[in-house]
């Protein structure tokens, strides 16, 4: 879904998390928020939501996914883009940059899965120090994918060009316990973090 803002000098393409297509009320929100901030973005969904699946493929479809977008994107929207994703999106755009199949300006992870919780013996952040790319992880400090803290600093601090942006109080979709608001709301209170970091490159 191609939704080009006014006067755009920065791109976003936004991928949508492993439970979720890009239709998503947290995507949809942010979409929306950055288009009227003045980023243009693109939307697509991972061929096992296509093929009507519940649960990921193999990673080399999601980076042959992501090869595909950023070819979209040189054709229609020439510069600079980033690579956003929500979780699994945005782990499947740090393999793919890894591989070297991706060269974006830089990627934004929102909610990156370093692990399944409870499961930090299995942590999936080994190719992150082999991004040249400039990454933002923006993170919900009670997130129970980056717990213990510890681990996900030490990997953050393994990367070559890496910073945190943090959300006070903020799960694994930033819901914050105490505090009921839409989906939607959530993710267009990430637009601003998500514009600075865009135009910052």
């Amino acid at each position: 879904m191609w939704s080009p803002a006014s006067g755009s000098a920065a791109t976003v393409a936004l991928a949508h998390g492993a439970g979720a297509g890009m239709e998503h009320p947290f995507l949809a929100g942010l979409a929306d928020a950055l288009v009227a901030d003045g980023v243009s973005v693109l939307r697509f969904v991972f061929p096992y939501v296509e093929a009507g699946r519940r649960m990921p493929g193999p990673a080399a479809h999601a980076v042959a996914t992501w090869a595909g977008v950023e070819a979209w994107l040189a054709e229609t929207a020439p510069g600079p883009n980033a690579a956003v994703g929500k979780s699994y999106g945005g782990r499947m755009a740090s393999v793919a940059a890894a591989e070297g199949v991706i060269s974006p300006a830089g990627l934004a992870y929102l909610g990156y899965p370093l692990h399944a919780p409870g499961r930090a013996d299995k942590p999936r952040g080994a190719h992150l120090p082999a991004i040249g790319l400039p990454q933002l992880f923006v993170e919900g400090e009670n997130d129970p994918f980056i717990d213990p803290r510890e681990q996900f600093d030490e990997v953050v601090g393994s990367c070559q060009d890496a910073r945190v942006h943090w959300i006070p109080g903020g799960g694994h979709s930033f819901e914050v316990k105490g505090a009921r608001r839409p989906a939607g709301e959530i993710g267009a209170g990430l637009a601003p973090v998500v514009a600075e970091f865009v135009r910052s490159l």
